[in-house]
């Protein structure tokens, strides 16, 4: 069965090869005779190509799921690969697509817009790198005769949004009573949770695309309208999410709006732009504003959102008591650092921005450090002996060289309990996601860790730890 599997999936991958090189030769010689219509012809083919492969691999997963691992020893196994491809190709293309944000913003902020520029031009700036001397321009509009190699910047954003989702449906819609649904926090069923999630980011998008479209004109409304509705579904997501779950949906949240952005604003604008120019008519220049506002906030977005790809790696942030204010204090603090990097970048000098954003950054690390236990909790000295009984009883059951959890079959991150060594070399992470965070045990506390054993910890790390 798996080498059928495996014969199917390497055909298909052989079909998608072959198809691209016909079509590429075919768009090549396009190029060669000259010939546009055809040229764009091709191309369109090639995206309906790589649109089908795509939706044929999703198909193919989840029937090879549905059908042959489901419930069986693989499923586990299954479910860590499918989570490792589609993460990293999430990462590879926001790498791509934050990388473009960076140096398109930093084009805009250091052009010679006064030295020598033609009147047709934005500005121009001489760069240096890899050896090599670079000259770019921008124009006003357009230039007056529109260069058939032109490059679209679209498909990293693309590729990123659908990669991200598809890594939300993996972690969070597969296993939503584990991962997306906290019964503290609202207990309701994964179905009703994947609809909250999916709606959500419509109408987010859709209460964002409002904002820009009225309030854009007028810097701080616009900017205060912008910070008033990421408060808005920040604390919108910790009333129904997980604490986890809550952190990966603004970032879900924040990514739709900023591929939105791109698919329904920018390049439509750019679009109707180029149209213009092959016809010899003027370009709208509403159409090029829009686009610069959506990507200048795009940017803007791009630090918040990478703090909440790693978000899920730091408990104490997304399982604080406040935990939706610690995530706009490090949006806003982080946004602050881009607007500074913005402002340099121009040869501006803001002396209050920096030190701001720092100082909230600071003070968010402040709020979410450990209490320590009063000294009344703690009359009795802990021994290790006690707390390595706790954990063999309450983490062992995923932390552990043969985990007996239903969905852990390997041990997460390769952490394990099994041995006195093993617990004391790891007592700084048992703290953390024991004590101070409490999101350990794993699925809502599933081995019914008691509070007077997490106090226990607690005492015996102040006491010294001792072994």
């Amino acid at each position: 069965m798996n080498i059928l599997i495996f014969l199917a999936w390497f055909f298909l991958l052989i079909a998608v090869v072959v198809t691209t090189y016909i079509l590429h030769h075919l768009r090549k010689k396009s190029k060669e005779l000259d010939d546009e219509k055809m040229g764009q012809k091709v191309a369109t083919h090639q995206n309906i190509v790589y649109t089908l492969v795509v939706v044929v691999s999703v198909l193919g997963v989840f029937i090879l799921h549905q059908l042959f691992l489901k419930n069986t020893i693989w499923e586990s196994h299954f479910f860590e690969w499918l989570n490792l491809i589609v993460r990293w190709l999430h990462i590879t293309f926001g790498i791509a697509w934050i990388g473009a944000s960076f140096y398109f913003v930093f084009l805009e902020n250091a052009l010679n817009r006064t030295k020598n520029v033609h009147d047709e031009l934005a500005g121009n700036l001489w760069a240096v790198h890899g050896g090599g001397f670079y000259y770019v321009e921008k124009y006003k509009l357009a230039p007056k005769e529109i260069p058939k190699e032109l490059h679209w910047f679209k498909y990293e954003a693309y590729f990123t949004w659908l990669s991200g989702f598809c890594l939300l449906m993996i972690v969070y819609y597969f296993n939503a009573k584990s991962y997306l649904i906290d019964p503290e926090v609202l207990d309701i069923q994964p179905t009703t949770a994947i609809l909250i999630s999916v709606f959500s980011l419509i109408i987010g998008w859709v209460l964002y695309d409002f904002i820009c479209k009225k309030l854009s004109k007028n810097k701080i409304f616009f900017t205060l309208s912008i910070t008033a509705l990421l408060i808005l579904f920040a604390f919108f997501y910790a009333q129904v999410f997980s604490g986890r779950a809550a952190y990966i949906h603004f970032g879900a949240f924040i990514g739709t709006l900023m591929a939105a952005n791109v698919f329904f604003v920018i390049i439509p604008g750019q679009k109707r732009m180029v149209a213009a120019a092959k016809k010899g008519l003027k370009p709208d220049p509403e159409d090029g504003k829009a686009a610069f506002i959506r990507s200048y906030t795009n940017n803007y977005f791009t630090l918040p959102v990478l703090f909440i790809m790693i978000s899920n790696h730091f408990p104490s942030t997304f399982e604080n008591a406040y935990q939706w204010i610690v995530l706009i204090g490090i949006t806003l603090g982080s946004a602050g650092i881009k607007h500074y990097l913005n402002l340099r970048e121009k040869e501006q000098l803001s002396i209050w921005v920096l030190p701001i954003s720092i100082l909230l950054l600071l003070s968010i690390a402040f709020i979410t450090a450990p209490e320590k236990p009063k000294y009344e909790d703690c009359k009795e000295t802990v021994s290790f002996e006690q707390v390595s009984t706790i954990i063999l009883n309450r983490c062992t059951t995923c932390h552990s060289a043969n985990p007996t959890d239903v969905v852990w079959k390997v041990a997460p991150n390769g952490v394990k309990y099994d041995t006195p060594e093993q617990i004391y070399n790891f007592k700084d992470k048992i703290f953390q996601r024991v004590v101070v965070s409490k999101n350990m045990p794993f699925n809502n506390n599933q081995t019914d860790m008691t509070q007077e054993e997490r106090d226990m910890i607690n005492c015996w790390m102040n006491q010294g730890a001792k072994k």
